[in-house]
Parts: structure tokens; C-alpha cells; sequence
């Protein structure tokens, strides 16, 4: 965790700071917003703390207009009320009062570093994946994590981080999706003064900020192709440039990369390099999703019941059996995210001691949807299969079924006769049949057409 701290080192601020440092947070301190930002652009934060009294919109307003998403804090007196509404009305995430709670700002750190996400799991099938990550988090080698939205890939790669050599280094994550195009490249590999319009100071890119840790690529598959062929050379020379830069930088960073597509089919498709993916596909951890790791599913349902209770000042309560029975069987396509939806919801919506049943509902108060039973799928497919052949004739049926399997097949008489289990001298017999009654029959080399 690296906590820059914006403001005077007081006394007050300055045990704000000893607290941080004690929780083991990297402090950095700078005298005003100005400085502050230069270290920002020149080293990176996972959090800025800043005095109140300071000009905390003008903070905040530069580091959106330089796109650096670290959330910021503001800290003043205890009895200066007026100063923290002006804080969170100038894009504050939190005030934090002051002589400092160290409770108060360990519990903030702890928000920060843990991205407000956890790592629950139980069932065997995400152990097995667990096991093949901590197996190979201590080397240097790329690892590509993919599996459907909400799966808990960025949780994956985190826990990745901190089981690896590289743990005392930053984390640094990069939503590939949520950046245009042409914004992208400034954020990965950072820019000098001028290189572009709205360039009003050099910054380092996220390479940089990443340099002794981890850089996380977040949903990979969809940068642009053009831009992937650089980072294919940062990633095989451990060197970048930024943009409108002259000098090469050497970084020293491990990669991950996301995706929830399947980049083997992006690559055919010509959207995806080849050779980056194999450069990222060193190892691949796929994540399963909810549905396939039922037993996931009670485990971080009671994570984030008592989560969401203490969140919000309620009672922690189990779920009732039959809510129980509800979370299971339902779909959960959109995986442990919708799931922690859900569950927030229920925590506010229960009654009585228990969470039960009529709480777990979809954001617009309808039921969950259960995940289909692929036995009673199986059943009802064969029983609409049956009452389609309700009324025909044997013969009628086993000519369909023949001729099908022949187009199937391209005319191929040995091979249709295979598939159907019987002689070719009867398929061949039954053909004749057909063509006499002026029945279509496919041809060696085509389907059907007029006899």
C-alpha cells in the first residue's frame, strides 16, 4: 500500500502518518497539490490522503484530467464540519476527522488494499485452480486468467500478487475495456510534456508505476490490435517508451492478463496476436463459473451476508434452509458479482432472525431464476421429440432419418450406412425405393435435389 499524504506535516498529520505506517502503508508526503501531483505523475499512489484546508477540488480536477484513478481522502479538525461537506462535494471518496482514529484509518488502507474484494472458495473444482496458482505464483512467468464476467478474475490475480516474490511491490490494474483506444497507450507507457494535446506535464505510465510488482491487464482481448504489437515488446524486451519520449525504460514487472473471451478464437478471427498470446499464455488459469462450483455458492453467500450487515449497521442472520435451497439452485449467469447483488439486497430486505427466502429477489423485486436441471432438460427434449413422431408411420419416419443422415453424410453411401447401423446393400436397396416413388436423393458429393 503507498499512501501519499497531501499537507503540512502538522502534528496531527503527522500521527495520521505513523498510524499508516504502522498498518504497513509507504508513506509519502508533499507540502501542497502541486507537488503532490508531480509525485503522483512520477511514482504513483494507491491513495492520497490531503488536508482539508487545501485546495481539494483543484486535486481532484487534475487527476481526472490526467485520467491517474487514485481515490483521494481528506482529512481535517473533528469540529470543522463545514470543511468535510465541502471536501466530499469536491470529490472526496471520505473524511476522516482528526487527531486521527487509528481504527478509522486502518480500516480505510485495509478498504484500499483490498480493492473491497475477497478470496472465498471451497469447491473443488476452484481448488484445483488455486493449487495450479500458488504452484507458479512464486515464479516470473505470465499468466493468463480467463473465465466469464464475474468470475473473480482480478481476485485471482491479486491473490496471485500476494503469494509471489513480488508481494512488498505495487499492484497495478489496467481495465483495458474501460479506455478508449487512443487513450490506452499514454496509460500503459506513459507520456512527456507536449506529446499530445492536454499533455501538460510528463507522467510515467502504468509499466512504471508497476516496476517491481505486478501489472494486471485487465480484459486483454480488447485492445487494439495495433497497440498489442508494442506491448508484445515490452513485454518481450522489459523496455518501453513513452509516448512522444525519445529514451527507452526498463521496467522490471510481472504480467497477468484477463479475458473473457476465448483468445485462441480471437486470434483466428484476426483481432489478437498470436505470438502475444503466447507470450502471455505461459500459464493459463481458468476460472470456472458459479454454476460449476456449487459449493462456492453458501460459502460467499454468508461472506458477504456478514458483510453487507455490518455495512450497513444491521444484524448478521444466516439464511434459512429454504433460502438456502433457493441460492443453489439458482443460474447466477452474471457469477459471484451478481451473486454479491444479490445478497446485499437481502441483507436489506430480511425480516426476523433468519434471511429467508422471499429476500432473495432481482433488483426489480422478482424471483431468481433456477439454473436448468439438464436431466429434466434431457426428459422434456425426448418427450417433444416423441410427440413429434405422434402419428406417423414407421416407414414414414425411418425415410426421414435416411435421408437426413445421407445429406448429412454428402451423399456418402458407406458412410450413412455406418451412422445408421445397417448394410450398405440395404440403404442402397431402400435408396431404390425412393427414387422410384420420385423422392429426392442426395447425390455422392451433395444433398438432396429432384430425382
Amino acid at each position: 500500500m503507498r499512501l501519499l499524504l497531501v499537507g503540512r506535516l502538522s502534528g496531527e498529520l503527522v500521527a495520521a502518518s505513523r498510524i499508516a505506517m504502522s498498518r504497513g502503508a509507504a508513506v509519502t508526503q508533499a507540502d501542497g497539490v502541486a507537488q503532490g501531483l508531480a509525485v503522483l505523475r512520477s511514482r504513483g499512489a494507491d491513495l492520497v490522503m490531503i488536508d482539508a484546508a487545501l485546495a481539494v477540488r483543484e486535486l481532484v480536477s487534475a487527476l481526472e484530467a490526467e485520467r491517474i484513478r487514485t481515490p483521494v481522502v481528506a482529512c481535517g479538525t473533528a469540529t470543522d464540519a463545514r470543511a468535510a461537506v465541502a471536501a466530499i462535494q469536491a470529490g472526496a471518496r471520505e473524511y476522516i476527522p482528526l487527531p486521527p482514529d487509528p481504527e478509522l484509518i486502518a480500516a480505510i488502507l485495509e478498504a484500499v488494499a483490498a480493492d473491497s474484494r475477497s478470496f472465498i472458495w471451497r469447491d473443488p473444482a476452484m481448488e484445483s485452480v488455486v493449487k495450479l496458482a500458488e504452484q507458479v505464483a512464486r515464479s516470473e512467468a505470465s499468466c493468463l486468467v480467463t473465465g466469464e464476467s464475474g468470475t473473480g478474475k482480478e481476485v485471482l490475480a491479486r491473490h496471485l500478487h500476494a503469494k509471489s516474490t513480488r508481494r512488498d511491490g505495487p499492484f497495478v490494474s489496467v481495465n483495458c475495456a474501460a479506455i478508449p483506444d487512443n487513450l490506452l497507450e499514454s496509460e500503459l507507457f506513459g507520456h512527456e510534456k507536449g506529446a499530445f494535446t492536454g499533455a501538460v506535464a510528463r507522467r510515467i505510465g502504468r509499466f512504471e508505476e508497476a516496476n517491481s510488482g505486478t501489472l494486471l491487464l485487465d480484459e486483454i482481448s480488447e485492445m487494439d490490435v495495433r497497440l498489442q504489437a508494442k506491448l508484445l515488446r515490452a513485454l518481450q524486451e522489459r523496455v518501453i517508451d513513452r509516448v512522444g519520449g525519445s529514451q527507452p525504460i526498463k521496467v522490471n514487472i510481472r504480467v497477468i492478463a484477463t479475458s473473457n473471451r476465448n483468445l485462441t478464437e480471437e486470434v483466428r478471427k484476426g483481432t489478437f496476436r498470436e505470438d502475444l498470446l503466447y507470450r502471455l499464455n505461459v500459464v493459463h488459469l481458468r476460472l470456472p463459473p458459479l454454476r460449476e462450483r456449487p459449493a462456492d455458492i453458501l460459502e460467499l453467500a454468508a461472506f458477504f451476508g456478514r458483510r453487507y450487515a455490518d455495512m450497513n449497521g444491521l444484524p448478521e442472520r444466516p439464511l434459512s434452509i429454504e433460502a438456502k435451497r433457493l441460492m443453489t439452485r439458482s443460474a447466477w449467469r452474471g457469477n459471484v458479482r451478481e451473486l454479491e447483488n444479490t445478497m446485499h439486497r437481502a441483507v436489506l430486505l430480511a425480516n426476523g432472525e433468519t434471511i429467508d427466502a422471499d429476500a432473495i429477489r432481482t433488483p426489480d423485486g422478482g424471483s431468481l431464476s433456477a439454473a436448468p436441471d439438464p436431466a429434466a432438460r434431457a426428459a422434456a427434449t425426448a418427450e417433444a421429440m416423441t410427440r413429434g413422431l405422434v402419428g406417423r408411420t414407421v416407414a414414414a419416419v425411418e425415410q426421414d432419418l435416411i435421408l437426413d443422415t445421407l445429406d448429412h453424410c454428402l451423399g456418402n453411401r458407406t458412410h450413412a450406412a455406418r451412422i445408421l447401423g445397417i448394410s450398405i446393400r440395404t440403404l442402397r436397396n431402400k435408396l431404390a425405393e425412393y427414387i422410384q416413388a420420385g423422392i429426392a436423393v442426395a447425390e455422392p458429393g451433395g444433398t438432396r435435389s429432384p430425382a
